[in-house]
């Protein structure tokens, strides 16, 4: 299940673009103009992270961040603000905000805040299961079918990555920032590691697959259990 994050900024450009961009590194993003569009979107359908901008026309960022706090306790807010000033970052932290990123800004950097806040999720977000595979985060373990499976802190990150996106093809750029925290590695370190996975994964008696989508990435493909 990939991660959904809503975005707010009253410039539908700005929006669009780092909605794009978070698209390309696998998350599914949605966008409002203004914080009542940003009120509607939460209350109809659960988020897991907001990027929400301050300056706003009619609701402010800091109050749209405490209304998205009231509806959902656990979504993960972070603050954009072309204001550095400190009086700004703790009223924006006053009104819930987990973070706070000054415009502007590098998407790397904001990819890295978002990777922290999704390891900051509830332990209830933090147990994945997909077919017969189980994933415990926080311990990051693995199971097949119950059965415990051994696998390497890198191989189950790109696993996890996968999980978290299962049915869908993730790039070998997204995994690559996501798992060795940059895209700048040498592209075939993913093929490697996907082949380490999938010898596991067939040993276990795993019926869970990672397809490769050439010129893509990978999609993982549950089976088995779906309980």
């Amino acid at each position: 299940m990939p991660i959904r994050i809503l975005v707010v900024d009253d410039e539908p450009q700005l929006a669009g673009l780092v909605a794009t961009h978070l698209e390309r590194e696998g998350y599914r993003a949605e966008t409002a103009e203004d914080g009542v569009a940003a009120l509607t979107l939460a209350s109809s359908g659960a988020f897991d992270l907001a990027v929400v901008d301050v300056n706003m026309p009619g609701m402010t960022g800091f109050e749209v961040c405490r209304r998205l706090k009231q509806i959902d306790g656990s979504i993960k807010v972070l603050m954009l603000s072309a204001r550095d000033a400190v009086d700004d970052r703790v009223h924006g932290l006053d009104s819930g905000a987990d973070d706070y990123l000054i415009k502007p800004f590098d998407f790397a950097e904001l990819f890295a805040r978002l990777r922290a806040l999704t390891r900051r999720a509830p332990a209830a977000q933090l147990h994945w299961r997909v077919g017969d595979l189980a994933l415990a985060v926080e311990r990051g373990a693995v199971a097949v079918n119950g059965a415990s499976l051994q696998l390497s802190r890198r191989e189950f990150d790109l696993l996890r990555a996968l999980v978290q996106r299962a049915g869908e093809t993730v790039s070998r750029t997204a995994l690559l920032t996501e798992v060795w925290g940059s895209e700048h590695f040498e592209s075939n370190v993913v093929d490697q590691y996907v082949g380490y996975l999938r010898r596991k994964l067939d040993a276990a008696g795993s019926e869970t697959s990672i397809a490769t989508v050439r010129g893509v990435g990978f999609r993982l493909i549950p089976g088995g259990d779906e309980r």
